[in-house]
């Protein structure tokens, strides 16, 4: 089993090459951008996947699906990563991942630190789960985003959490001479990398619009295969 995790984690779903830590450190913020429908999500589970082969507790809090359909976001692209490396005994590995993760769900309109707080409380406090990645996909990057943010920022850096986060964009919507979209320029000072899923043709490209200079290079000929959703 040990083996089988190695072969799929011997390189980051984003190309980078990393030293058993993920791109952003603890406290830090990733935000992965696109309009609806174009792979927020399979992105930010790829990330999921790749620290829970690593052994790293991830909590997914979704404010859009159910429990069942993140469930079934993780099962299909874990199925489609196992088949592109030929990996046997898939359905064991997988399984051996999943105490791994706890997804959390809130109704976008209700969501609020201080409720996440007490059920994180809830789990932490009675040794059922302690996350060190989250996932959260779904939060409204609106007017009122900036001190959600910030409070959030406040709970990554006092328990040593990462974040990576989905962020809705328009077709029309206005960008920065740097392609940022501008209302995510309000908020970007809080985040340390941000990428951006753009549809070309049969394939959708990834592009660094805020990163690590380093690793910059590598990142922009990555893609999300149309069919799987899966990184290439």
């Amino acid at each position: 089993m040990i083996m089988l995790k190695k072969d799929l984690i011997t390189r980051h779903p984003l190309g980078v090459q990393v030293d058993e830590t993920d791109i952003i450190s603890t406290g830090e913020f990733g935000a992965v951008l696109s309009r609806a429908g174009v792979g927020k999500t399979a992105l930010l589970v790829q990330l999921a996947l790749n620290a829970m082969l690593r052994n790293r507790n991830v909590l997914h809090i979704s404010m859009n699906d159910p429990v069942d359909k993140i469930t079934l976001w993780y099962e299909e692209l874990f199925k489609h990563l196992a088949e592109r490396h030929a990996v046997e005994d898939a359905s064991k590995l997988f399984e051996s991942l999943l105490p791994h993760r706890f997804i959390m769900t809130f109704r976008v309109d209700t969501f609020s630190v201080p409720k996440l707080r007490e059920r994180l409380a809830d789990l932490t406090g009675q040794d059922i789960f302690h996350p060190y990645m989250l996932i959260v996909d779904g939060l409204k990057f609106d007017d009122s985003a900036r001190e959600s943010l910030e409070d959030l920022k406040k709970l990554a850096e006092e328990q040593s959490l990462l974040a990576w986060f989905s962020v809705h964009t328009h077709r029309h919507e206005e960008t920065s001479p740097d392609n940022m979209p501008v209302p995510f320029l309000y908020v970007e000072d809080l985040f340390d990398v941000a990428i951006q899923l753009q549809p070309t043709g049969t394939d959708i490209r990834i592009k660094p619009l805020k990163w690590l200079s380093q690793v910059e290079a590598d990142l922009s000929p990555l893609v999300l295969d149309a069919s799987s959703m899966l990184i290439k």
